[in-house]
C-alpha cells in the first residue's frame, strides 16, 4: 500500500509540473513570444488544456471574476500540495 501511496504522491509531483508548464505556456502566448499559430505550440497547448482544464474550470467557476488575474492554477497547485503533504501521509498512517 505505501508503494502505491508513493506512485500517488510522484504523480502529483508530475502534475504540479504540467500546471505550472501551462502557466508559462500562457504567458508566453499572451506576450507575443511564441506564436500561437505554430502547429507544434499548438498541439502542446491543446494537450496542456487537455490535461489541466477538467480540474481548473471548476474552481473557476467557484472563484470570484478578477478581471485579467486568473489565480486557479495557484488554488489547484496548493490543493496538490495539501493532498500530498497532508492526506496521503494520514493514509499512510492509517495502513
Amino acid at each position: 500500500m505505501h508503494e502505491l501511496l508513493g506512485f500517488i504522491s510522484y504523480l502529483i509531483t508530475l502534475y504540479t509540473y504540467v500546471i505550472i508548464a501551462g502557466v508559462i505556456m500562457s504567458w508566453l502566448m499572451a506576450f507575443n513570444i511564441v506564436n500561437p499559430h505554430n502547429p507544434f505550440v499548438r498541439t502542446v497547448w491543446q494537450a496542456l488544456n487537455a490535461v489541466t482544464e477538467p480540474l481548473l474550470r471548476p474552481i473557476r467557476r467557484l472563484m470570484p471574476d478578477l478581471g485579467g488575474l486568473d489565480i486557479s492554477p495557484v488554488i489547484l497547485l496548493l490543493g496538490c500540495f495539501f493532498v500530498q503533504s497532508v492526506a496521503l501521509p494520514n493514509i499512510a498512517k492509517l495502513v
